[in-house]
């Protein structure tokens, strides 16, 4: 039985991650490491830091990692891609040119036995109007449509601006650190979920950068991914165990 993995939040592209390429370079050797061993690759939003595709061009840049992923998929390893906060206007690209499914919406899914929960986390449970109504914005056809116009010089340029301002103004640039389980967005959305749908064995999220490991009934256990900036936090389920792990450079790999 192949294990399963699970990462997200790499950002790559990002004019506020230090060392760009590098990273993607550690990224695409994790997933190297990994090819002949992974049943499946579930990746839960925003790997890009901005990703935007118009009819006939996408963002340049990132060819070794869509090199990656589009070998993994030729070797029959099933890529799942979920749509983040930073690339939600992700279309058909991905899938036509690398082969990956794509998510749009959190995917309930049975994998080995177990049910699983998957979603970047973006939306579910955060409480602030301005999110809401950015996020609302973002997701508005029209919105896109009129977005699409723009001069893909300029419409790039702008949203990887965007992008790097909005993990700037938040001080040293980092996450706010774990809030406790009473205020953690994604915990209480959780929490609520499980209510209604109390056959949920593993919740997995990124979007908040933070790992959090968390059992919250006899039951559910839920799991923030941290990232692939600083981190480099994935999760594996090999059909008994789900476990958090780390990429090191030179240590072999589950």
């Amino acid at each position: 039985m192949k294990p399963i993995y699970f990462l997200s939040d790499a950002h790559l592209g990002s004019w506020a991650v230090e060392h760009g390429r590098m990273q993607e370079r550690r990224l695409v050797r994790f997933l190297d490491s990994i090819k002949t061993k992974a049943a499946a690759v579930f990746l839960l939003g925003d790997m890009f830091d901005f990703w935007y595709e118009y009819r006939y061009c996408v963002p340049k840049g990132y060819t070794r990692f869509l090199g990656k992923l589009s070998e993994l998929t030729d070797m029959g390893v099933e890529v799942h891609y979920f749509t983040g906060n930073h690339d939600i206007w992700a279309y058909d690209y991905l899938e036509q040119e690398c082969g990956v499914t794509l998510h749009k919406k959190p995917l309930t899914v049975e994998l080995y036995g177990k049910i699983f929960f998957l979603a970047h986390g973006d939306g579910l449970g955060d409480p602030g109007k301005g999110f809401k109504f950015i996020r609302a914005v973002f997701h508005n056809r029209l919105c896109q449509w009129a977005f699409s116009a723009l001069h893909p010089r300029w419409g790039i340029w702008f949203g990887q601006t965007w992008a790097k301002h909005s993990r700037m103004k938040r001080p040293g640039g980092e996450e706010q650190p774990y809030m406790g389980e009473e205020r953690e967005p994604l915990l209480r959305y959780t929490q609520r979920y499980i209510q209604y749908h109390p056959n949920v064995d593993y919740f997995i999220y990124g979007h908040r950068h933070i790992e959090i490991d968390k059992q919250l009934t006899k039951k559910a256990r839920v799991i923030v991914l941290g990232d692939w900036i600083s981190q480099f936090s994935y999760v594996v389920w090999d059909g008994e165990h789900l476990f958090m792990s780390q990429y090191i450079e030179g240590e072999s790999q589950v």
